[in-house]
C-alpha cells in the first residue's frame, strides 16, 4: 500500500507527461474540459486532472487537522486510489453530499472564542478545486479597495492605502464591526449573488450543500441554516462575493474606504460625515441580512482606531506614521510569557527555537511600524525573560555559580548572583546580562526585532 501511494503521489507531480498520456496509478483521470463559459462546463473544469493536481498540492502543503472522519492529509492518497472514480462520478452527476464540518474553538485576539469549521480532507480537496476555477472568474471583478484573501494582495496593502487617505486629510474613520459575520451569512442571499455569475447548476448545488452540511460539536451533528464556516478553502471567496456589493455601493457614492475580509474602514473628513456614512452602512448591511455590532463600531479619529493590528500616529508636519497597536503588543507579550514560563522544564536552546519561529513571523508582519524604540524595548524585555528562565532552570546555588563561571562571569559577580539566586527577574537584569550576553542569545537563534 505504501508503494502504491508513492506511485500515486509521483503521478500527481509528474511534469513530463505527454499530452493525453495516462500515468500508471493515476487517481485523477483526465477529463475533456470545455474552456469556454458555456453552461455545464465549470464542474468539468474543476475536476480536470491539472486542476485537481494543483488542489491536492495546496491541501498537502496546508496540512491541517482531520475532519469528522479522522482522515489525515497523509492518508488522502490511499483513499483517492480506491474511491476517487466513484466520487468524481457523483460530483459530475450532482449526487455528491459533503460531510459535516468539525467545530473547533480557538481564542480570539481580543478575548473570547472563535468557531472554526474543519472539513474532511476530501472536502477540502474538492473545495480547493472549486476555489481555483471560481477565483480566476470572480477576483478580477472585485473592488481595488478589497484586500483580504485575494491573490497578490496582503494586509500591508490595506494599511498603506488607509494611511494615504488619512495623510490626504480624511482624518475621521467609520470603523464597522459586523456581528459574527461568518456565522451570520444568509444562504439565500449569498446563493442569489452566486447564481448571477455561475451558470453550472451542479456547482451551485454543491456550494449550497457545503453551506448546509452541518456542524459536529461534542459528537452531535447540528443543522446549519446560516453562516459559512471559517476553516474551509471556499469561505473567504464566498465572503468577498457577498461583501462586494457593499464595496460597489461605497464606490458609487465616491467614498474612500478599505476592506479586508469583514473588516471595513471608511475614511471621511468630519465626524458629521462619518455619522451619516455609518447610518447608511447599517442599511446596506441590513439589505444583505447582516448586523452591525453597534457596541464595537464607531466614528472616531483615524489614529484612535487600530486596523489589522496596526495603528497610526501623527508626527512632525502632520506626517502620518504607523505603529503597532497596544492590543498587538499585549498579545505578543502574552505569547512570549507562555513560551518562557519558568516551570516548563525545557532547555534554553529549545525555548529560543520556539520563540524564533513566532518572533520572525511577528516581525515580518509588523515591519511596517515606524517605531524603532518600541522594538528595542521589546528585544530587551524578551532577553530579560530568557535570562530569568535560564536562572530558574539552574535552580541550586552551586549549579548557578558553576554555570556562570563557565560563561565567563567573574568570581565576585557569580557569587553575587548565587547569593540571591531565587530572585530570578532581579538577577536577570543585573549581572546575568554579561554572562548570557546578547551575542550568546543571538547565537542560539534569537532574532532581533529592531534590526
Amino acid at each position: 500500500m505504501v508503494q502504491k501511494s508513492r506511485q500515486l503521489e509521483l503521478s500527481f507531480t509528474n511534469r513530463g507527461e505527454s499530452p493525453g498520456e495516462e500515468p500508471r496509478g493515476q487517481a485523477f483521470p483526465a477529463a475533456s474540459v470545455s474552456r469556454g463559459s458555456g453552461t455545464g462546463s465549470l464542474m468539468e473544469e474543476a475536476l480536470s486532472r491539472p486542476n485537481l493536481k494543483r488542489a491536492w498540492t495546496r491541501v498537502k502543503r496546508n496540512g491541517g487537522s482531520p475532519g469528522i472522519d479522522g482522515m489525515t492529509v497523509d492518508q488522502l492518497l490511499d483513499w483517492l486510489w480506491e474511491h476517487w472514480p466513484r466520487t468524481r462520478e457523483d460530483l459530475l452527476a450532482g449526487r455528491y453530499r459533503p460531510q459535516p464540518v468539525l467545530r473547533v474553538e480557538i481564542p480570539k485576539r481580543g478575548g473570547g472564542k472563535r468557531n472554526l469549521g474543519i472539513p474532511t480532507v476530501v472536502d477540502r480537496l474538492i473545495q480547493q478545486a472549486l476555489l481555483q476555477v471560481l477565483q480566476v472568474r470572480f477576483d478580477p471583478t472585485f473592488s481595488e479597495h478589497s484586500h483580504g484573501f485575494r491573490p497578490g494582495r496582503r494586509a500591508h496593502d490595506a494599511i498603506r492605502e488607509a494611511r494615504q487617505y488619512v495623510q490626504g486629510g480624511k482624518s475621521w474613520v467609520v470603523d464597522v464591526d459586523l456581528e459574527k459575520f461568518f456565522d451570520r451569512v444568509n444562504h439565500d442571499v449569498l446563493m442569489g449573488r452566486l447564481a448571477k455569475r455561475i451558470e453550472d447548476r451542479r456547482v451551485l448545488r454543491l456550494i449550497r450543500r457545503y453551506l448546509e452540511a452541518g456542524v459536529m460539536a461534542d459528537g452531535v451533528v447540528l443543522e446549519r441554516h446560516e453562516g459559512t464556516p471559517q476553516g474551509g478553502p471556499l469561505s473567504p471567496l464566498l465572503a468577498n462575493v457577498l461583501l462586494d456589493e457593499v464595496d460597489r455601493e461605497l464606490e458609487r457614492r465616491g467614498h474612500c474606504f478599505v476592506r479586508y475580509a469583514d473588516d471595513l474602514r471608511v475614511f471621511v473628513g468630519s465626524k458629521k460625515a462619518g455619522d451619516r456614512v455609518m447610518r447608511s452602512l447599517v442599511g446596506v448591511f441590513g439589505h444583505l441580512r447582516l448586523r452591525v455590532n453597534e457596541s464595537k463600531s464607531a466614528v472616531d479619529k483615524a489614529w484612535k482606531r487600530p486596523f489589522l493590528g496596526l495603528a497610526f500616529w501623527v508626527g512632525r508636519g502632520r506626517r502620518i506614521g504607523i505603529r503597532v497597536s497596544g492590543e498587538a503588543l499585549r498579545e505578543l507579550k502574552h505569547r512570549v510569557r507562555l513560551l518562557t514560563k519558568r516551570m516548563r522544564g525545557r532547555s534554553l536552546r529549545a525555548v529560543v527555537e520556539e520563540l524564533r519561529g513566532y518572533l520572525l513571523g511577528w516581525k515580518a508582519y509588523f515591519r511596517l511600524a515606524e517605531t524603532p524604540r518600541v522594538f528595542r524595548l521589546l528585544d530587551e524585555w524578551v532577553r530579560h525573560r530568557l535570562r530569568a528562565y535560564q536562572l530558574k532552570q539552574w535552580k541550586r546555588g552551586p549549579t548557578v555559580f558553576r554555570k556562570l563561571r563557565s560563561l565567563g562571569l567573574s568570581v565576585d559577580g557569580a557569587a553575587r548572583v548565587t547569593g540571591s539566586a531565587r530572585r530570578w527577574w532581579h538577577n536577570s537584569s543585573m549581572l546575568l546580562h554579561s554572562a548570557l550576553a546578547n551575542s550568546y542569545l543571538a547565537g542560539l537563534g534569537l532574532p532581533n526585532l529592531a534590526s
